[in-house]
């Protein structure tokens, strides 16, 4: 998280992680609980405003896009493509909001990114100046093998 002069954050655009964030992993459909607060969160920042950043979908494991393109069908919302998998495609990011019409993305520190893994989506808002959202709970119930084996990243992070 950017530090700054104490003003409050000017967030012109928004990064979405998709799997334990808005959707089930491996699926591509919004978690039917969160589809009312999912359309707010288009409503708020529309058009290229919004962006899914998965190491999922839009990446070079997701064949010829067939992921990124179903799942921008699914909730209308576009899905970044990059051959670097988060944390290393923060820079990538920026340049594609800035360059987005519309979107008035000037600096870094007007992007925030939700994600539920400190290693790769908050890691990423850290490297690259934008301010970082973690989920910590997400939609898949903690008591399942994937949520226990990613808590294990988070071992000695306290609730924020």
């Amino acid at each position: 998280m950017p530090l700054n002069d104490g003003n409050e954050p000017e967030i012109r655009a928004v990064v979405l992680d998709k799997d334990d964030c808005f959707a089930i992993p491996k699926e591509t459909v919004i978690y039917k609980p969160y589809y009312d607060k999912f359309q707010a969160l288009r409503a708020a920042y529309p058009g290229s405003r919004l962006l899914i950043v998965s190491n999922s979908a839009g990446t070079r494991d997701d064949i010829g896009g067939q992921e990124a393109d179903l799942l921008e069908r699914a909730t209308g919302v576009k899905v970044f493509r990059h051959k670097t998998k988060k944390p290393g495609c923060g820079a990538q990011v920026f340049e594609f909001l800035r360059n987005e019409s519309g979107n008035e993305v000037t600096r870094p520190s007007q992007i925030a990114v939700i994600g539920d893994r400190l290693s790769t989506d908050i890691m990423m808002a850290n490297m690259s100046g934008f301010w970082g959202l973690w989920i910590k709970d997400g939609v898949v119930p903690e008591k399942s093998f994937v949520r226990l084996f990613y808590s294990w990243e988070n071992v000695g992070v306290s609730d924020i």
